[in-house]
């Protein structure tokens, strides 16, 4: 079987060379909007040939509560939910969405996260994969279970009461919203104090595709994001910084994810809310 990249990215053109060998990678469709149609009818009427369709909020995330809107889910509903979508722990792992990645983002970091080493994201996602003519699959998709398991801790997690002390905290949401001007979902407006921010639409060209490498290097080196730094991202509800957290990757820094992110942050009203830049 060709190789996978060493990267948290696979293209299409390396994704049509993956499907034609044997054993295939498996692949995972995790079509989601926030506030948009259901992901799975999207599935069904087409996906990439083999892809089980997979759910941000039924097996990516926990119900909302005091950890945010999507806490992480337990461990243990989590690897049943991939066992069910066929993932296996000797096969590579390939995730796409049509969300500029920040579904399929959650999907990679939670299975990097449960120790699968090999997980990648088609770059440019569905609408990359149709544009570049690749094939296309109808109905639903029942998998051969998988047998993926472990235990989480393999990629780093920083929690609210650390998160003030992180050296640069990136913030993955809209400018607008960091800044406190609008807050379309959560209650209270504004940023953790200290947080910079970088949106996610700042990682990708116009067609949804991830900017190079150098391109990503200067961008996160101009807050301090670099190499050795302690650096960690959140957004609105710990979906979304995980593309900060793949690009982050792409330019050899491991940053932590905080998972509560704003909506989890905000549930404790001792804690500092600011509309300041730093």
């Amino acid at each position: 079987m060709p190789d996978l990249p060493v990267s948290p990215l696979v293209s299409t053109t390396e994704l049509r060379a993956l499907l034609t060998s044997e054993p295939r990678p498996v692949l995972l469709d995790v079509r989601y909007r926030l506030g948009g149609p259901p992901g799975e009818p999207l599935h069904e009427a087409g996906h990439v040939p083999g892809a089980a369709y997979v759910d941000l909020d039924r097996d990516l995330a926990a119900p909302p509560g005091a950890g945010g809107r999507h806490p992480l889910p337990d461990s243990a509903s989590f690897l049943a939910a991939m066992r069910a979508a066929g993932v296996r722990a000797d096969r590579p792992v390939v995730v796409y969405d049509d969300w500029s990645g920040h579904a399929a983002a959650r999907a990679w970091w939670l299975l990097r996260h449960h120790g699968h080493a090999d997980v990648r994201v088609l770059d440019g996602g569905w609408s990359a994969w149709v544009a570049d003519g690749g094939p296309v699959e109808t109905g639903p998709v029942t998998p051969e279970p998988g047998d993926l398991d472990g235990e989480p801790g393999h990629m780093p997690v920083v929690e609210a009461d650390g998160v003030l002390d992180v050296e640069v905290l990136v913030d993955a949401r809209a400018p607008e919203r960091y800044r406190g001007e609008v807050e379309p979902v959560d209650p209270v407006a504004g940023h953790v104090p200290g947080a910079v921010n970088l949106p996610t639409s700042r990682n990708l060209t116009e067609d949804g595709r991830f900017r190079s490498r150098e391109e990503l290097a200067e961008l996160y080196a101009a807050v301090g994001a670099v190499p050795g730094a302690d650096v960690a991202a959140y957004c609105g509800s710990g979906v979304t910084a995980c593309l900060d957290v793949l690009a982050l990757e792409l330019v050899g820094v491991r940053a932590a994810l905080y998972p509560g992110s704003w909506s989890g942050w905000i549930t404790d009203p001792s804690r500092p809310v600011t509309n300041e830049s730093p």
